[in-house]
């Protein structure tokens, strides 16, 4: 069951279907059940499964647990409900053993905290401390920890206003991730890069940037991963007018989902959030946010 599991968070398969494996006696299989869910959207069921895992004997399945809990919240522009949890998860890992594939040890658990603390820096606007966490990660060589660096990095360089430099970073991510045949991590690496390259603004990159976004859409919404459809419509606004007015049907259509399925603290605080474009779902028009910048914390 595990190698199942991995493969649809981490592999080929993000929308496998996961509900059996919440009730394995196995806490590392119900915490990747839990990561698929959460990248499916399903908030409130992955919260119930990562709040009980967070104090797993385990201390690296306890941190991982803290760490994505934590990174569910910023997807719903909770930045500092986040930042205590990927505290947490940082001072449960005492060592920083490496060696499995998938970044599942104490190394990959404390990679993850600390680009959880350094995109919650980010979305409370402290661009420095962002930097200064990132700069103490070293990821031993795994390939989620080298993807979600990238990722970062690119969001850190986006919003200071430096999108010529987040696009080296977000295009080793996507690399990295494309030749690990990861297809969400895929993904978000193509939003990452694909936004990117449009605030840059050069006419090759825009082409390349609406490009990218668009195909990545098209296979986000085939595979259900609303959490990646509303950020990657509302990048097309704009950018994309022949797919503009569907772009903006599908973003409140995601974006709707993903509320439907999230706890009501969570709910509660994505509704009240300047990162979210909760405007979407009263109205149908894009809110003051900016997709640009504003949607890819992870």
């Amino acid at each position: 069951m595990e190698e199942e599991l991995r493969r649809a968070a981490f592999g080929d398969a993000p929308d496998r279907e996961v509900w059996g494996a919440l009730s394995a006696s196995s806490s590392r299989v119900r915490w990747l059940a839990a990561v698929v869910l959460g990248g499916q959207g399903h908030y409130a069921a992955a919260a119930t499964v990562l709040d009980a895992l967070r104090h797993d004997p385990d201390p690296v399945i306890a941190s991982l647990a803290l760490s994505t809990r934590a990174s569910h919240h910023r997807q719903l522009g909770g930045h500092h409900l986040a930042r205590e949890l990927d505290g947490l998860a940082l001072a449960r890992v005492r060592t920083a053993d490496g060696g499995d594939p998938d970044g599942i040890d104490a190394l990959g658990a404390r990679t993850d905290a600390l680009l959880g603390l350094a995109a919650d820096a980010l979305g409370a606007g402290r661009l420095g401390e962002a930097r200064r966490l990132l700069a103490r990660i070293e990821t031993g060589g795994s390939w989620r920890g080298s993807v979600r660096r990238g990722w970062v990095s690119a969001e850190v360089e986006l919003a200071s206003g430096q999108a010529h430099a987040a696009v080296a970073p977000a295009e080793e991510a996507y690399g990295v991730a494309t030749s690990r045949k990861a297809l969400r991590h895929e993904l978000k690496s193509a939003l990452v890069l694909g936004t990117s390259l449009v605030v840059w603004g050069t006419p090759d990159g825009l082409s390349r940037g609406v490009e990218l976004v668009e195909c990545e859409l098209n296979h986000s919404v085939t595979k259900g991963l609303h959490p990646l459809i509303w950020p990657s419509a509302l990048v097309l606004v704009g950018h994309a007018p022949t797919v503009g007015a569907v772009a903006i049907d599908r973003a409140t259509d995601a974006l709707s989902c993903v509320l439907r399925r999230a706890d009501p603290v969570s709910r509660q605080v994505a509704l009240d959030s300047p990162w979210v474009p909760s405007g979407l779902l009263r109205s149908g028009e894009p809110p003051n946010a900016d997709p640009q910048a504003n949607f890819l914390t992870d």
